[in-house]
């Protein structure tokens, strides 16, 4: 194999291959970069066994070939380059890659690419496209909320529901939980009251959102597997084979209480208040009567507490409700517009956020269930 590259253009591409490179595995070669030189392309792939990304980039070929490298080293020695030329040589029989620069040459020992993992087909089941900003916005909106226990395995990814014409994801932590509906989509190829549910790890998701530069994902699932499709880059990943819990029985529906406030000064106050609050429970208190938000922390084990007052539009009874200042900052970090609205019902009972505009065809909710207030 034999091919020169720009060193930034490679770098560029390591750097978002990099993160599904394990760094240790008991299967040594998955800790290598497979390098697939066909002509002008070099195609470069990297996986876990539960995910693989492949990344093609246009390089100058003269000898087709393929190897798989240290992918850590690899990435190294390519980022701390400047930009420049780099000639690249490798003989997959002696398993040697050398590459040079006007500057000096670097040697690294490679493996067959024979014993490099193969993914599997996808047996496309369901298929869809979506703008990349909207499908960004949703990963965004969602993945942030899932749950990092192993024992509830199917809480680690997102649930992608899809019917005709429609697209719901939702995360759900067990303390928090967000629904997004993204309607209108009509290239969904299923018939009226047909349903396909396939829970996605929020790991491919997070991967997916960070390499995101094309203007459209093709989504292509399978019954064990899921594949993104972005320009050069590919993103496939296993399924999580578990059933998710059924979630819309914990969401409110007759919440009287409805708050309206500008979300970036709740979301400056919650970030004040919340240093007050006891570092165990990061509990603070909303306070909320007609035309005023109270915001409150105290934190008696260390003698602490602060209190902030923003103006708001607020209809029903006066209410105080806990809640973990966490969860409420991270919803406000993720839903967007100039103002936020509120639901509740009771102090024990969840509150749900929405964004006061939402985005044409869709609709957010986030769910935040209340702490016990102290005494």
């Amino acid at each position: 194999m034999k091919y020169s590259v720009v060193s930034t253009d490679l770098q560029k591409a390591l750097a978002k291959i990099i993160h599904v490179v394990p760094t240790k595995s008991t299967m040594p070669i998955v800790e290598n970069i497979l390098m697939d030189l066909q002509g002008n392309a070099l195609r470069m792939t990297a996986t876990d066994l539960d995910i693989f990304m492949t990344i093609e980039i246009p390089v100058t070929g003269e000898e087709d070939g393929r190897i798989a490298v240290p992918a850590r080293r690899l990435h190294e020695i390519v980022r701390s380059l400047s930009s420049m030329e780099l000639d690249v040589n490798a003989d997959h029989v002696a398993g040697k890659m050398v590459m040079k620069t006007r500057q000096g040459e670097y040697r690294m020992s490679g493996e067959t690419a024979d014993n490099f993992p193969a993914k599997e087909d996808v047996d496309e089941v369901v298929s869809f496209a979506l703008s990349s900003e909207r499908f960004s916005q949703i990963i965004a909106t969602t993945a942030f909320a899932v749950s990092t226990d192993e024992l509830r395995p199917a809480m680690m990814g997102v649930l992608f529901e899809m019917k005709p014409s429609e697209l719901r994801a939702v995360a759900t932590d067990g303390h928090r939980l967000v629904r997004v509906i993204q309607s209108n989509m009509d290239e969904l190829p299923l018939s009226e009251g047909e349903v396909h549910e396939v829970v996605i790890p929020a790991r491919a998701l997070n991967l997916i959102l960070k390499s995101m530069e094309s203007e459209q994902v093709d989504v292509r699932i399978g019954s064990a597997s899921i594949r993104f499709s972005m320009d050069e880059l590919e993103l496939q990943s296993r399924i999580i084979d578990e059933k998710y819990p059924k979630y819309e029985s914990v969401i409110p529906v007759e919440n009287d209480k409805v708050l309206s406030v500008n979300r970036a000064a709740l979301l400056a106050a919650v970030r004040r208040v919340s240093i007050f609050s006891n570092s165990i429970t990061n509990q603070i208190r909303f306070f909320v009567s007609d035309g005023e938000l109270r915001v409150s922390a105290e934190d008696i084990d260390f003698g602490g507490e602060a209190k902030e007052s923003l103006p708001c539009a607020y209809t029903g009874e006066s209410i105080e409700i806990g809640f973990n200042s966490k969860y409420i900052e991270d919803a406000l970090v993720h839903l967007e517009g100039e103002e936020v609205t509120f639901e509740f019902s009771s102090p024990t009972r969840a509150g749900v956020m929405r964004p006061s505009q939402p985005l044409p065809d869709q609709d957010i909710l986030m769910l935040v269930m209340p702490v016990r207030l102290n005494a």
